[in-house]
């Protein structure tokens, strides 16, 4: 598995890259992604403002407004894919993550981002969180991923928050 990683939020200070990669390969490999040698896939990690993902989760999704994590996964039939085709696409919302860390206890924004890419890795390993009981599933498989990355990671040294958050604005 290759990861590449978009930043398209020129005003935040973009992730650190080497520990992004080396800390997305064990999520996905708590994920039971399938991340062996014999699988040569790309996992694309697209990040974004509330803007750009109202028309992600428009076009894509047909719903309005904002979301925390869009996935897409294409690995149902691994042996269609050519070495280096993207197997799983997450787009991520950065200003998402800020408010929402800043609303719960025990989070940040940073704390956030690495949720929404657990949260999207496990969407693509075949967790849903549609109805309460894969809901609680999910909400559990994400404690027990997030613990163990918390034990290797720090996430502000993943993401690094801004030094001072802009003025809360209106969600689109």
């Amino acid at each position: 598995m290759k990861t590449t990683c978009s930043w398209r939020l020129p005003n935040r200070p973009r992730p650190n890259r080497k520990l992004l990669r080396a800390a997305t390969r064990l999520a996905a490999r708590l994920a039971r992604l399938p991340i062996d040698p014999g699988r040569e896939w790309t996992l694309n990690l697209i990040f974004v403002d509330d803007r750009e993902m109202c028309r992600a989760n428009s076009d894509y999704v047909g719903h309005e407004g904002t979301t925390d994590v869009i996935t897409f996964c294409y690995l149902d039939e691994p042996e269609s894919l050519f070495p280096g085709d993207i197997g799983i696409e997450l787009i991520l919302c950065a200003d998402a993550a800020e408010r929402e860390g800043a609303k719960r206890r025990n989070s940040s924004y940073s704390r956030e981002l690495l949720l929404y890419l657990v949260h999207g890795l496990l969407h693509s390993a075949g967790e849903d969180d549609l109805d309460p009981v894969s809901r609680r599933r999910m909400r559990r498989r994400e404690r027990e991923v997030m613990k163990v990355l918390l034990q290797h990671y720090d996430p502000a040294e993943l993401f690094p928050p801004r030094e001072t958050p802009p003025q809360t604005k209106e969600v689109i």
